[in-house]
């Protein structure tokens, strides 16, 4: 070990953030790394576990803790402070197919697993993971590298998103030809439309789409599987389909008006916000001097947070239906349990700044919405009891002008149901065969939040992992995908 008391010497200390004030005048990314002496000392926090809790995604009462792909953290977190950055680069390529992707957007399961957490700060691995791709791209180590030999095979990955990619890379990196059809504008998916340009700026992913390019694989945009392109067509042109297609259907309110002017879903509304950046025109829908409130408390309700004061909104204001978290971890919750802890996350800190306090309301949800000239001019809210049922007397009166919906997604689209036949759960995704990826049609594939539900980036990236090597098998009668 290059450093065997690190964790003894050395403070934890994460990348630094641009301070609220000023991030908020742009979609800029607002993360600074720590200079180069810096990094290192945050490397060598790393203990080299005998028995490394954070590369182990281990499931305790239901919550994962622990990275999803295995990265072998505490090899190239060594690697990093020996000095040797690019072979460090290769220990994380091994099992990470998108560093960049997961060190931005990625909750860290890795560090809620790091045995430095049982009585200090655990070691900032999302934070060493992004030096090093980054570095390895300054660097020109990230070359594209097509596969030697061709297989003949060709395989449709229907959807671009962080699944259809990972799928997508380990299929051609295998031999095959692969074409990833895309239904927006431009590759990427959630990545790209679904996630704001300040936690994942979108050259991050072109960089990464242009390199896939380079290695033989083939984006076709503006094309929507089962509509623009038929079941029977990609069969004809294709051995293998995978659905990729994320899962999309928002969850609605069961309340009388939804179809107000003033009403819209989350992930329409950072779509039409991300689009408009990355093409530098005015969104269709922005909450420029408006009264916004958004119902959800997870990542996408935070992200609707910072983009609606990024948009210089009058007042923001965010519904949860849960109550307020703990603030550290209770006697019931202990390491290495994922910690139910109170997040006062990227957008919360923005608000609080902007009109001095947590935007969060906690236990409340929206009674009744109220209209004005055709279109959204109040809401009604409600307190929950511990039975998250409304308490008569609670009632409030909110000014509203744009109500955002992010509470979740529903599983599958319909016109992906339909147009491919597919069998689905009492959660709405793709049932595959037990212990497998593949549908009762052998030359159909399922993998991400189709197949799994609502989820995280590193898990869609492993499940396209593990669905290429099914794929692969199929395909080749075996599988050398490691």
């Amino acid at each position: 070990m290059a450093k065997n008391n690190g964790f003894l010497i050395y403070e934890r200390q994460e990348n630094p953030c641009v301070s609220p004030e000023k991030r908020l005048e742009s979609f800029d990314e607002f993360h600074v790394p720590l200079p180069y002496e810096k990094r290192m000392e945050q490397a060598a926090r790393c203990m080299h576990c005998g028995v490394p809790f954070c590369q182990s995604a281990l499931e305790l009462k239901g919550m994962v803790t622990g990275c999803p792909l295995h990265n072998l953290i505490p090899e190239w977190n060594e690697e990093l402070v020996a000095g040797n950055d690019e072979y460090a680069l290769k220990r994380l390529l091994k099992t990470n197919p998108f560093p960049e992707f997961t060190s931005r957007v990625c909750p860290a399961l890795c560090e809620k697993a790091c045995i430095n957490g049982i009585d200090s700060n655990a070691t900032t691995i999302h934070d060493n993971e992004n030096y090093i791709i980054e570095t390895g791209f300054a660097r020109g180590w990230m070359k594209p590298q097509p596969p030697a030999i061709r297989s003949g095979k060709k395989a449709a990955i229907i959807g671009s998103g962080p699944a259809g990619l990972s799928v997508a890379q380990y299929l051609n990196q295998r031999g095959h030809q692969v074409t990833v059809f895309e239904k927006a504008d431009r590759p990427g998916g959630l990545l790209m439309y679904g996630i704001p340009n300040m936690k994942l700026d979108k050259k991050v992913v072109d960089r990464r789409i242009s390199l896939m390019k380079d290695e033989g694989i083939q984006f076709a945009c503006h094309v929507e599987a089962g509509k623009d392109i038929s079941k029977e067509e990609l069969f004809q042109d294709f051995d293998v389909v995978v659905l990729a297609a994320g899962s999309r259907k928002p969850r609605s309110l069961n309340l009388e008006g939804m179809d107000l002017p003033g009403v819209m879903f989350a992930v329409d509304y950072l779509t039409d916000a991300t689009r408009s950046v990355v093409s530098n025109k005015k969104p269709l829908i922005s909450a420029k001097n408006k009264n916004v409130v958004i119902v959800g408390g997870g990542d996408t309700g935070n992200d609707c947070v910072g983009t609606a004061l990024r948009q210089h909104c009058k007042s923001v204001i965010q519904l949860e239906m849960t109550p307020m978290p703990p603030i550290e971890r209770t006697a019931d919750n202990p390491w290495p349990e994922w910690p139910k802890v109170a997040k006062f996350d990227y957008g919360q800190q923005e608000a609080a700044a902007v009109f001095g306090k947590d935007p969060r309301i906690f236990s409340t949800t929206v009674k009744r919405l109220i209209e004005k000239n055709g279109r959204l001019h109040e809401i009604e809210i409600v307190s929950l009891g511990p039975d998250f049922k409304p308490i008569e007397g609670t009632e409030k009166i909110l000014k509203c002008d744009l109500l955002l919906i992010a509470a979740g997604f529903i599983g599958i689209e319909d016109s992906l149901k339909e147009s491919f036949h597919l069998e689905t759960t009492p959660r709405n995704t793709i049932i595959t065969k037990e212990a497998s990826y593949q549908t009762q049609n052998p030359k159909i594939f399922a993998c991400g939040d189709c197949k799994r539900g609502q989820s995280l980036v590193v898990w869609a990236l492993e499940q396209g992992k593990q669905c290429a090597k099914e794929v692969d098998r199929y395909l080749m009668g075996y599988s050398n995908i490691e």
